[in-house]
């Protein structure tokens, strides 16, 4: 570990500000921006930000509970980001709220899992965490 590196590609395919990116041999991923500019039609970029932090902090979450011994049977993460009124107009805030369904893990089991998430697992977070606010909320479905 630490020597891996993550490539793309992101070409312009249309007039305006549409784009496609792909990594390796995945499917590619249609990125627009707001009209006039864009189509507003696909992806925008700080949409797929907080979509790259949701699932890195989902998969870290989640493997953290089942390495606790405890059933994790569904997880849905909301991420809302609030942004700057100036340019850049980046978020100023993100709020993530993990929805777990599980029939053993209990409140401290799932804060302990989210802090490590924060603190150590997830470089989503990591290279957001001293530019930009991350509040997080949960709760657990046992039924």
């Amino acid at each position: 570990m630490g020597n891996e590196q993550s490539a793309i590609t992101v070409k312009l395919i249309n007039k305006k500000l549409q784009f496609t990116g792909t990594a390796g041999s995945n499917a590619p991923v249609t990125i627009d921006y707001v009209p006039p500019l864009g189509d507003g039609q696909c992806y925008m970029s700080l949409e797929l930000l907080l979509i790259s932090l949701a699932s890195c902090c989902g998969s870290t979450v989640a493997s953290l509970l089942r390495r606790m011994k405890k059933d994790v049977s569904g997880m849905v993460i909301e991420a809302q980001g609030v942004r700057r009124d100036q340019h850049p107009t980046s978020f100023r805030k993100i709020m993530l709220e993990f929805v777990i369904n599980s029939q053993d893990a209990v409140d401290a089991d799932v804060q302990s899992a989210i802090k490590l998430s924060e603190d150590t697992f997830c470089p989503v977070w990591a290279m957001l965490k001293n530019n930009v606010e991350v509040a997080t909320e949960f709760k657990i479905i046992t039924g």
